[in-house]
């Protein structure tokens, strides 16, 4: 049993260098808490880059709309082609309303944003602590590269897939 969990580590650890290698895999350290309890400061993840569109519920890695310097990390909600509406603290997605395990509280401010047809909608888990996402930033272009978070490897307390 032993040499099966050595021999799966070692592939593991082998497939995440030819990811690396490649430009398929990247790593980040979270840096904030507007993504928590999913998500916490210093954790470390990997992501894989997303060659199709993202799901409703995934969490990606973009580049920030407005500074080049910095990503952002962000729980797709919308996408391409869908109505988002906020009002009386949930979100509606084409005038059904969203349930959100994830979310930290409700959300505010009140609004509504029609998606394009590459345009994706993200908001942060804990929506009391930060509105940089979609509420203030507008959607985000899906067709721009994305990272998808796969893994929070480090710490090891903190070790989980998605």
């Amino acid at each position: 049993m032993r040499s099966r969990r050595n021999v799966a580590g070692l592939l593991a650890v082998t497939a995440l260098a030819v990811g690396l290698l490649k430009g398929r895999v990247r790593r980040y350290v979270i840096e904030e808490a507007s993504m928590t309890p999913t998500l916490a400061p210093n954790d470390f993840v990997m992501t894989t880059r997303l060659t199709r569109r993202p799901n409703r519920g995934d969490i990606v890695v973009g580049a920030h709309p407005t500074r080049s310097d910095m990503d952002i990390v962000k729980r797709v909600i919308g996408l391409p082609g869908e109505t988002i509406d906020i009002s009386g603290g949930q979100v509606h997605i084409d005038g059904s309303v969203l349930a959100e395990p994830w979310a930290d509280g409700p959300t505010h401010p009140d609004g509504e944003w029609h998606l394009g047809p590459d345009d994706i909608f993200v908001l942060s888990d804990a929506r009391s602590i930060t509105a940089a996402d979609s509420r203030t930033l507008g959607p985000i272009d899906g067709s721009k590269t994305l990272w998808k978070v796969a893994a929070v490897y480090w710490p090891l307390r903190h070790r989980r897939r998605f």
